[in-house]
């Protein structure tokens, strides 16, 4: 009768009508699905009323009236049979959480956070009360006809109905009172969390107790049995709080709490169904509880009601039945697969405990029981080919061996490096990098070696290096020594141009040295005497070589500006040659 909010219609306990299984449901997208349980299939589906998510649907007496209210703060009025809205108004400033009608079908009950009632053919407001800091999440009358009787009904006046918000621990009772004065709760009940789910007895009669049923989130269910007679201050507590636990004997010695999801009154107001364990798979049971006990704890097993088999042998490993006709590849050199050798008698079985004084088998050996040629593996040189240079290269990288990977890494064929990184598998990608990376950070004259081998694997897998989310900092340290050589290029490469113009002139400088030295005897030695006649006789002679001397001169001069200007174009250069040489010359 009673189901979760939105999903399930409200109808009254003792009404049948050939329109019960109609099942309504409200969306997230505000239409509202008309579901046959009879049939198993969708009937209809009510479009174009709201705009938002429904939140409540709630059946009117009149089996073909349907009222919803969504996150769009409108409630709407259908026509189930038409399928089209028959009125729509807003109901609030805020969306509105949760609907109910009144026993006599004309009231509604509507509340966001707070709680307005409704009438139903003026669709005016009828009373206000202050509501709950949160949204209601239930609404519900607890009484048909009022407590004081001497007065006429007029079929709300008199009543009281209960609410529950999230997130607050205390259920409010309200009264519908013939003035406008009172708008608070008149009695609240508390429980220990938010309630979930909530089921109650309507009192028909004066004397009459109304018995709730409150499931909360914490698992718990809390029920209270109250007479609806005025105004009480403080909160009343549960009568009876119900737990479900398992019995905790097999394994595990401490009993787990088993959680209850929902908790609905029979039609003999007496015992209970109770909806627990995991909500993909529930338990419905019937129960009748003694609730003159303040606490009752129900042990179930759980484990052995549920069909659903957690500790199924998943994990056993099995041993394949191996045909003459199977091939069974076994993990080695790629393209090798050998038949696997079933043992003929019980005796050939080798255990894997060694006696004392045994000796292990060699690598050799074994790989000859699995019919590998030792002699394939090797080539000539020693090396292996580039297929096993993958292979020894993943094996380095998953072992951390130094020897394999310095043997691996210091090929300088371009040839051979590009086929190993191209051959070499996927997930020892990342793994090679950071070995590279470490690498390049120690001795620098690796660098040049290890620079190939980054080429080629950002060559060829870099479209699985764009794919990794975390790239960034998997590549970062690499990035940085890169960044920071690069940095240092510049002043290297100055470095560099200063070295050899130094170098240059310290050559020159050498060439310079080793010039031999030229004869600074003079040539010509012209003598002043007092004598005229002397002086005409010299003046006779140095006239006849006045021609020689000059040509000389000139190659004297020559000489000395050539020798000038290969000393200016040493810098540093130091030269032998006296500046005096020059003078006496002139």
């Amino acid at each position: 009768q009673d189901g979760p909010q939105r999903k399930k219609r409200k109808s009254e306990v003792g009404e049948v009508d050939k329109q019960l299984d109609i099942l309504a449901i409200g969306t997230a997208v505000g239409s509202i699905l008309l579901y046959s349980t009879v049939k198993g299939e969708l009937q209809s589906k009510l479009d174009g009323g709201h705009d938002s998510r429904v939140n409540c649907v709630r059946w009117h007496q009149d089996n073909c009236c349907l009222y919803s209210c969504s996150d769009d703060k409108h409630i709407v009025e259908w026509n189930t049979q038409t399928c089209k809205v028959k009125c729509k108004w807003k109901g609030d400033n805020s969306s509105v959480t949760c609907l109910c009608i009144s026993p006599d079908g004309k009231m509604l009950l509507s509340a966001g956070r707070t709680i307005k009632l409704w009438d139903l053919e003026t669709k005016e407001v009828y009373r206000h009360f202050t509501g709950h800091a949160t949204s209601v999440s239930s609404l519900m009358f607890t009484t048909v006809k009022p407590m004081n009787e001497s007065k006429p009904f007029d079929g709300i006046t008199g009543l009281y109905f209960l609410s529950g918000a999230i997130h607050d621990r205390l259920l409010s009772v309200w009264y519908i009172r013939s003035d406008r004065k009172e708008k608070n709760a008149v009695m609240s009940f508390t429980v220990t969390d938010e309630p979930t789910f909530v089921d109650l007895t309507v009192s028909e009669v004066k004397e009459e107790p109304v018995k709730l049923a409150v499931v909360c989130r914490d698992g718990q269910l809390h029920l209270f049995e109250h007479i609806l007679n005025g105004y009480c201050k403080k909160p009343l507590t549960s009568n009876c709080t119900v737990q479900i636990a398992t019995p905790g004997n097999d394994g595990d010695s401490t009993p787990k709490p088993v959680p209850i999801l929902a908790a609905a009154f029979c039609t003999d107001k007496q015992s209970l169904l109770l909806v627990y364990g995991n909500s993909l798979q529930p338990i419905i049971e019937k129960v009748s509880l003694n609730t003159s006990e303040s606490h009752i704890c129900l042990v179930r097993d759980i484990q052995k009601v549920l069909s659903l088999k957690t500790d199924a042998a998943l994990t056993k490993v099995k041993t394949p039945v191996v045909n003459s006709d199977t091939k069974v590849l076994v993990p080695g050199i790629p393209g090798h697969s050998t038949a696997v050798k079933t043992p003929a008698s019980g005796k050939e079985k080798k255990k894997n405990k060694r006696k004392p004084g045994e000796t292990e088998e060699s690598i050799e050996e074994r790989l000859g029981a699995l019919d590998i040629d030792v002699s394939k593996v090797k080539t000539p040189g020693g090396l292996p080919q580039t297929d096993s240079f993958a292979m020894l290269l993943v094996q380095g990288l998953e072992s951390n061996d130094a020897e394999i990977l310095n043997k691996v890494l210091n090929t300088r064929k371009e040839n051979i490096v590009k086929n190993t990184v191209a051959r070499m598998p996927i997930h020892a990608v990342i793994p090679l990098l950071h070995e590279l990376t470490k690498r390049l950070q120690g001795n620098p004259y690796s660098a040049s070696v290890m620079v190939r081998w980054l080429k080629s694997v950002f060559t060829l897998h870099a479209s699985y290096l764009s794919t990794l989310p975390d790239l960034i900092p998997q590549l970062g340290m690499l990035y940085q020594l890169m960044e920071s050589r690069v940095k240092t290029l510049q002043k290297l490469s100055r470095l560099h141009g200063r070295l050899f113009i130094l170098v240059t002139q310290v050559a020159a400088s050498q060439t310079v040295q080793d010039v031999p030295e030229v004869n600074q005897t003079a040539k010509l030695v012209y003598e002043d005497d007092s004598s005229e006649e002397e002086g005409s006789d010299d003046e006779m002679i140095a006239d006849k070589d006045s021609d020689e001397n000059w040509d000389e001169d000139e190659e004297k001069e020559e000489q000395s500006d050539e020798q000038d200007m290969t000393v200016e174009k040493e810098i540093n250069g130091d030269s032998d040659l006296e500046p005096e040489n020059e003078s006496e010359e002139e």
